[in-house]
């Protein structure tokens, strides 16, 4: 059965987090993929830990399957000489250098398009390549500041809080990942390729979503909330008798029913809280009235209560329970393979459910260098 994308070949010279996502996604939907790393491995993320298993960093693992590795010097004229005879027989080249790398490695777009004008080619940064900071180098935690994304995560007791992942890296091999695709389907009409101009900056302020939006609206700098919701009440984590539950009412009639399952269905009538608007103009009332409900009984009392009326919520998990949690069991989100330095690794699995071209785990990801005889057989052939 073939894959979604198995015709595409991506020359992969990108590392850490943001590149090396995105092209392990356009890997599990079945292109191949090459990584480059300078002869000895120069993804820092092979170095990243512990966990170790066997000297394998989890980090590395977690961000490059269906990957064959090569090891280039790309410092002198023989490595350049190959990545370019790569080149023309690629789909689409990415990297994650800073701003004018490809350009003093005499691989930027123009040298690149000149070779084989129908290549697609990603360059991922922190600030992008225009703009008074398109020097500057790009690290997630720095852009979780610059951002905004840290003055509205966490509360007014914690101060700014990161996201407890790499959230801007994701994003941007996301969003790196859209824009590939997409230039690849328009050179199905034009017969060209096109350079992309991705950064971490502008992902993560697209990430602000309704919160920008509420700013620029408004003109008022948003608060930290912690688990509150800016626009909606209750949407949030209450303390049970036992734990913490999220509650996240989207309506007035789940609110209702809410009020039904708390036997409190008096606030379901005031005038204080009887629509969304009025909840958050009285947040201040309302949610200790229903947190000092909450506090009586276990949080999966209150977790089935909720679900046997429609009203959506969940616990709180930690990566045990998350781990053997039924639903993602079902839905294949952890899988196994076989490495042959690390012997047997688990990973998290792809979220992308296809009916008729399904993603593929075709190769464990590779140990630097592991794969030079093939490509570079494969190349002197060409």
């Amino acid at each position: 059965m073939a894959s979604a994308l198995s015709n595409f070949k991506i020359l992969d010279l990108s590392r850490v987090l943001a590149g090396p996502y995105c092209t392990m996604i356009l890997g599990d939907l079945g292109a191949e993929v090459i990584k480059v790393e300078a002869p000895g491995g120069s993804d820092d993320t092979r170095k990243w830990g512990p966990p170790f298993q066997e000297g394998v960093s989890a980090y590395y693992l977690s961000a490059n399957r269906n990957k064959k590795s090569i090891t280039v010097d790309l410092k002198t004229e023989e490595g350049i000489t190959l990545i370019k005879k790569l080149v023309k027989e690629s789909d689409v080249i990415i990297n994650n250098f800073k701003t004018g790398t490809m350009a003093r490695l005499g691989l930027d777009y123009e040298t690149v398009a000149d070779i084989n004008p129908g290549i697609v080619f990603c360059s991922i940064t922190g600030f992008g390549e225009t703009g008074p900071n398109k020097a500057m180098p790009g690290y997630d935690f720095i852009v979780q500041a610059m951002s905004g994304l840290m003055s509205i995560t966490g509360d007014k007791n914690s101060g700014p809080q990161k996201l407890g992942v790499a959230i801007t890296d994701v994003l941007t091999g996301l969003y790196a990942c859209i824009g590939i695709q997409a230039a690849l389907l328009e050179r199905n009409f034009s017969g060209k390729g096109q350079k992309l101009d991705i950064s971490l900056y502008d992902s993560a302020v697209s990430s602000l979503v309704n919160i920008g939006s509420n700013y620029l609206m408004s003109g008022k700098i948003p608060e930290a909330l912690g688990n509150h919701h800016a626009n909606i009440v209750p949407y949030q984590t209450f303390k049970t008798l036992d734990g913490e539950i999220v509650i996240a009412v989207g309506n007035d009639h789940q609110y209702k029913s809410l009020c039904t399952v708390l036997e409190r269905p008096e606030l379901g009538t005031d005038a204080r809280f009887l629509t969304n608007p009025d909840r958050v103009q009285h947040r201040e009332q309302l949610v200790p009235l229903l947190q000092e409900v909450f506090a009586t009984k276990p949080t999966y009392y209150w977790q089935k209560r909720c679900n046997e009326n429609n009203i959506p919520c969940g616990p709180i998990q930690n990566l045990e329970e998350v781990s053997k949690d039924p639903q993602l069991i079902a839905r294949d989100m952890f899988i196994s393979a076989e490495h042959p330095t690390a012997g047997p690794i688990k990973m998290i699995g792809s979220p992308l459910k296809l009916s008729r071209t399904p993603v593929t785990y075709r190769h464990h990801p590779p140990n630097a260098g592991e794969h030079n005889e093939e490509i570079m057989n494969q190349t002197t052939k060409n």
